[in-house]
């Protein structure tokens, strides 16, 4: 799980930016949006242009590194923030295992290439590195893998390299933090299927769909969301199987469907096939929604437990205790991302309107 996420001089972030995943309050209510005593389904709100999505970039920055998973082109242009006078952007996790923290630090320059490393095991340092250097103190990781040759000085991760080519025992907190970042998954379907992590292609988006009984599922799913029409798959004249509306003439799907359609879609591709995600980021997440339907999927997400969930939206009707808790709705500003429980001096209680209290100005921070 991750425990931990700071980022500092990337993009709209000139200063820190924390999200702590361990500001968990005592509610006794809406526990299923805990996950092993911590934060694990979050909605974050902002104004436009306060950074949401690129709070999730920064978060996804450690798959660039450290799997070769999906990074989508384009998404990390003007990597650094523009008043950046340091020259490099700074990333910190911390992950918690049932063996074990990793703590996680790095650099990276306007190339977006390492020029600084530093990995912890349970507070005792593993490395450090500076990339530009060529130096650092690498006696920890010397010490924990032996047969290790580290007489290497590429530009690629130290930290990568050692987890690809060490023999430690499955459980080990490296090995549990590298699954961990290979099953991230960020995405987001503003009319197109944009992700990032999890794996390194989604060849299969149009064609998972006719495999096993996957047709119905989606079109119960639909229905679910108040979509009525039904769903065929046919044979185009140029042989290749496509879906269709069941109409008295059938129209093809991603010709004729409406926005949020397409969006559900995307969202039952992730939900059916991202089975053993560790952390899902969905970007925009009700652009396209109904309120109703909104509040439909994110009660979906709390039933799937075992893996962290963090959606970002301006919709103020999902602000409900009767939905999540307030420790779990985070607030954007252009220097801080603060809890509702943090925005504001009131004890905050089940019976509070927090949708109300948040229109009034009640959090503003």
């Amino acid at each position: 799980m991750l425990k931990l996420f700071e980022v500092t001089g990337f993009k709209n972030f000139e200063n820190t930016i924390k999200l702590d995943f361990s500001d968990v309050r005592d509610y006794k209510f809406n526990n299923a949006c805990i996950t092993s005593g911590l934060l694990g389904k979050i909605i974050i709100y902002g104004k436009n242009s306060v950074g949401k999505s690129n709070l999730g970039l920064a978060l996804f920055d450690i798959v660039s590194h450290l799997t070769t998973n999906n990074v989508g082109p384009g998404l990390y242009d003007y990597y650094l923030n523009v008043n950046n006078k340091s020259g490099y952007a700074e990333f910190h996790y911390v992950f918690a295992f049932d063996n074990g923290e990793v703590d996680y630090f790095y650099r990276k320059n306007d190339k977006q290439s390492l020029v600084y490393e530093s990995v912890a095991i349970n507070d005792k340092r593993l490395y450090t590195y500076d990339y530009e250097d060529k130096r650092g103190d690498l006696s920890g990781l010397e010490a924990l893998t032996t047969t290790l040759n580290l007489s290497f000085r590429g530009d690629d991760s130290i930290l990568k390299y050692a987890i690809a080519n060490s023999a430690l025992s499955e459980d080990h907190p490296l090995y549990q933090m590298q699954r961990f970042v290979s099953r991230m998954l960020w995405f987001r379907s503003l009319d197109e299927n944009r992700y990032i992590g999890y794996q390194s292609n989604s060849k299969d988006y149009y064609d998972f769909i006719f495999e096993g009984n996957m047709i119905k599922e989606l079109e119960l799913f639909l229905h679910k969301a108040g979509i009525e029409e039904n769903l065929v798959a046919k044979k185009d004249p140029d042989g290749t199987k496509r879906l269709y509306f069941d109409t008295r003439k059938p129209l093809p799907f991603f010709k004729m469907a409406s926005s949020g359609t397409k969006a559900l879609y995307t969202f039952f591709y992730w939900y059916k096939t991202a089975v053993d995600v560790s952390l899902m980021f969905i970007d925009e997440f009700d652009a396209f929604y109904h309120y109703e339907l909104a509040e439909t999927l994110v009660e979906l997400l709390e039933s799937m437990p075992g893996f962290q969930t963090i959606l970002t939206s301006h919709n103020a009707n999902l602000l409900s205790n009767r939905i999540m808790r307030p420790d779990c709705y985070l607030i954007l500003t252009g220097d801080k991302l603060t809890s509702l429980t943090n925005a504001t001096g009131r004890e905050l209680r089940e019976g509070h309107n927090l949708e109300k209290l948040y229109m009034s100005g009640e959090f503003d921070v």
